[in-house]
């Protein structure tokens, strides 16, 4: 039997992460990365939610082998928890340093990646891990100030 029902349509995903210092957090995602400020609501017992627009979202999936090996490529080591949140940037090195003045701790500098990306990773407010990345393209290869990939890659 073919079932001619409609594919169930999301719409949007949204991450939800509980900060406990909820201002710290909305400073750094909202002003220093630059994610706009979609909708705030507030309710009793001092409930706030600040929802940022970050553009266009994906699940990504890795199973551990992955998850292990885009550890060693982006940081060197072992590092990160289940659950890393990835903003895709136009420049990763001027943001990265935007985030650390901000007050982000630097896990790993900029970095190119098998994939042809430069990643770094940083830890940020709400207890997150982020990787900051931006694509690059054939004509960057070798940039200067471009970390070479810790797998010798890049």
């Amino acid at each position: 039997m073919v079932d001619d029902s409609p594919a169930p349509v999301v719409r949007q995903l949204r991450l939800v992460v509980e900060a406990a210092d909820h201002d710290a957090a909305v400073a750094f995602f909202r002003d220093a990365l630059g994610l706009p400020e979609e909708a705030a609501f507030s309710g009793d017992g001092d409930a706030r939610v600040v929802i940022l627009d970050a553009g266009r979202a994906t699940l990504e999936i890795a199973n551990p082998a992955q998850k292990r090996m885009i550890d060693e490529v982006e940081v060197g080591r072992q590092v990160a928890p289940r659950i890393r949140v990835a903003f895709e940037v136009d420049d990763a090195r001027a943001t990265t340093a935007r985030l650390i003045a901000a007050g982000a701790n630097e896990i790993a500098p900029p970095t190119r990646t098998p994939w042809q990306s430069l990643n770094s990773r940083l830890g940020a407010p709400a207890d997150l891990q982020i990787t900051v990345f931006q694509e690059l393209r054939d004509d960057l290869a070798g940039s200067d100030g471009v970390h070479p990939g810790r797998d010798g890659e890049g």
